[in-house]
């Protein structure tokens, strides 16, 4: 039951995903930023063409192939997770991360770019220019999940 609860997670996370980011790409307009939740967020639309802080931007395609992989790999590992029982939070955590990077992948895949739309208002200029979307939260989550699990299971 909670591998069923988890594929559910992991489309839930894709698919809301998806919608901020058509939202973000129909609405705002690059280098623009909207406070967000009384300020301690900001909006802004952002496309990285490589991967985290736009690391392989020239290499959009070898990005593009080892996103696919990694997607493709940890698919087969949650799909192993059906056959097995117990162990939910390393379950939870396969789902986090896959559905965020299933979101991602397919940015990479059809735009061409991964849209990215949160910041955080702080005063460093570097750190304030780093740009997330939700599926880079749910992989963060899903990673920890992941550790946790394992932790666990020993």
């Amino acid at each position: 039951m909670i591998a069923v609860f988890c594929a559910i997670l992991a489309a839930g996370i894709f698919i809301l995903d998806l919608i901020l980011k058509n939202q973000i790409e129909k609405t705002m307009v690059e280098g623009n930023e909207k406070p967000f939740c009384k300020g301690r967020l900001l909006i802004k639309r952002y496309h990285n063409k490589g991967a985290f802080l736009d690391l392989g931007e020239k290499k959009q395609g070898v990005v593009a192939c080892i996103s696919l992989l990694l997607t493709l790999c940890m698919t087969v590992v949650f799909l192993s997770t059906f056959t097995f029982r117990g162990n939910s939070t390393l379950k939870a955590g396969l789902a986090f991360l896959l559905g965020g990077a299933y979101s991602n992948t397919y940015d990479r895949l059809v735009r061409k770019y991964v849209v990215d739309y949160i910041s955080f208002p702080v005063k460093n200029e570097r750190l304030r220019r780093i740009v997330f979307n939700l599926s880079d939260f749910c992989i963060m989550i899903g990673a920890v999940l992941l550790v946790i699990g394992e932790m666990k299971g020993k």
